[in-house]
Order: C-alpha cells, then structure tokens, then sequence
C-alpha cells in the first residue's frame, strides 16, 4: 500500500467552496482502480495565515503500479476539473509516501 499525498494551499474566500467541491472529487476518484480509502487533514499552522487554508489529502492506493495507471489515464482530466472550477485561487503540491516501518502498541 502507499499513500498519495495531495498539499493544497487554497484561498481563505472559497476554502469552503472548495472542500464541498473536494468531497465529491474523492469520491469520484474512489471509484478508481486501485484507490482504497481517503482521508482530509486540515493543517493547524503554527502562525495562523487567514488568507489562505492549507489542507492535506492523503490517498492510500493498493499499489505503486495503481498510481502509475491513475496518473496516466485519469490524472489530467481529474486535475482540469479543480484548474476550470478554482483557477488561480489555489496551489497544490503533490508527493508520494511508501511505507518503511509499521508499529503498533504492545
């Protein structure tokens, strides 16, 4: 399993345009191959910034081989839709996190 990791950095006046239009864009990708679960992180910063708000994604996918099939058959029409809707008024960072070490309590 590894996790997709989408930062978004979106301005403070349509954050919440945004997260209502992100529910439905996980869902969509949920239907994707190889996608299994998606969580929203919102990022408490340190010093608060009231003119944007950060917001973390993270896409756990069965595969890296999955993720490669998404960014190359889905990626850029699922990015197009976020660039038509909120052009300009968000920044998105995007990464890759394969597990190293899993721990559990005793």
């Amino acid at each position: 399993m590894i996790v997709y990791e989408v930062n978004i950095k979106v301005l403070e006046a349509v954050a919440d345009d945004y997260r209502a239009w992100l529910g439905d864009h996980m869902r969509e990708l949920l239907t994707l191959p190889g996608f299994v679960s998606a969580e929203v992180l919102i990022v408490e910063p340190e010093v608060a910034t009231p003119e944007h708000q950060e917001i973390v994604v993270h896409y756990r996918m069965d595969s890296h081989h999955a993720l490669i099939q998404y960014l190359r058959d889905h990626a850029p029409r699922m990015r197009a839709k976020v660039g038509e809707r909120f052009a300009g008024q968000f920044e998105i960072h995007r990464r890759v996190l394969a597990p190293l070490v899993e721990m559990l309590p005793v």
